[in-house]
């Protein structure tokens, strides 16, 4: 079992940046693949990026794309999302997510830091 601890989040104008750190506690976080997802007031969760357990394979929304990194310190039990010219629409709680390889769900969660974009 594995607890998620965001920290991060942040009032930020457009165009800025924010990079979000989650911690991992409980052992073997190499064997989790980590995700960040964020959920908008009054729209459903959504996918924002995942990293294989050794940080080289990501994926990302096709709104993020270009925009946000993610990464992990595996060392650090840490996974990261830096999020560069940031849009209004990009204001919401962001989570990250663990699960096993054998899993396609996330059964491991934080409990989400907010994220506030200001035009």
């Amino acid at each position: 079992q594995v607890q998620l601890v965001e920290s991060g989040g942040g009032l930020v104008q457009a165009g800025g940046s924010l990079r979000l750190s989650c911690a991992a506690s409980g052992r073997y976080f190499s064997n989790y693949v980590m995700g960040w997802f964020r959920r908008a007031p009054g729209k459903e969760r959504e996918f924002v990026a995942t990293i294989s357990r050794s940080g080289g394979s990501t994926n990302y929304a096709d709104s993020v794309k270009g925009r946000f990194t993610i990464s992990r310190d595996n060392a650090k039990n840490t996974v990261y999302l830096q999020m560069n010219s940031l849009k209004p629409e990009d204001t919401a709680v962001y989570y990250c997510a663990a699960r096993m390889l054998t899993r396609i769900e996330y059964d491991y969660w934080g409990q989400g830091t907010q994220v506030t974009v200001s035009s």
